[in-house]
């Protein structure tokens, strides 16, 4: 059986929820989940695709995702290999803001990034406003008034678009 590699960074869980989803649109592939943040080095050769996704925070992507570019740089070039981002602001598909054209976040991925990925998805995330610490609750509350986005902070809010996930899987898939 052909294997795939997740390497996923994610602050709540809604990015390796996406991963999970992909991983049920490749039945062919055995998926292995590696988090960027407990890990340094993979054996890439071992797999036939890899996919990388990550989750904006407060307006970032995670410097462990930039370090492990960095330090696979060769073997990331030399994969099967794509990237998608999870974000709040994606949650705009009116907008464009849900496109890899149309997304500041990965704009400024690929300005920062060595690695210049050959398929990129971007995804609205989620907003779990009671698992949020205060700091972070009143931080997103304020930040999403600015957007026009939800601020009732007793409420979950899921704006992943799973069609579109589906879509960027079989693109994955294949690539």
């Amino acid at each position: 059986m052909a294997k795939a590699l997740f390497l996923y960074s994610t602050r709540e869980g809604q990015t390796k929820k996406i991963f999970h989803h992909i991983r049920e649109q490749l039945s062919d592939y055995e998926c292995d989940f590696v988090d960027l943040h407990t890990t340094e080095r993979v054996d890439f050769e071992q797999y036939e695709r890899v996919l990388v996704g990550a989750s904006i925070r407060y307006g970032h992507l995670n410097k462990k995702l930039y370090q492990f570019i960095e330090s696979n740089l060769p073997a990331l070039q030399s994969s099967r290999s794509a990237f998608f981002c999870v974000n709040l602001t994606a949650r705009k598909e009116d907008q464009g803001k849900d496109t890899p054209e149309g997304s500041a976040y990965i704009k400024t991925f690929l300005k920062k990034s060595s690695w210049q990925p050959e398929l990129i998805g971007v995804f609205a995330g989620a907003l779990y406003y009671p698992r949020y610490n205060w700091f972070d609750r009143t931080m997103i509350k304020f930040i999403m008034s600015m957007t026009g986005g939800e601020t009732d902070t007793s409420k979950e809010v899921e704006y992943t678009n799973w069609e579109k996930v589906t879509l960027f899987a079989n693109k994955f898939k294949n690539m």
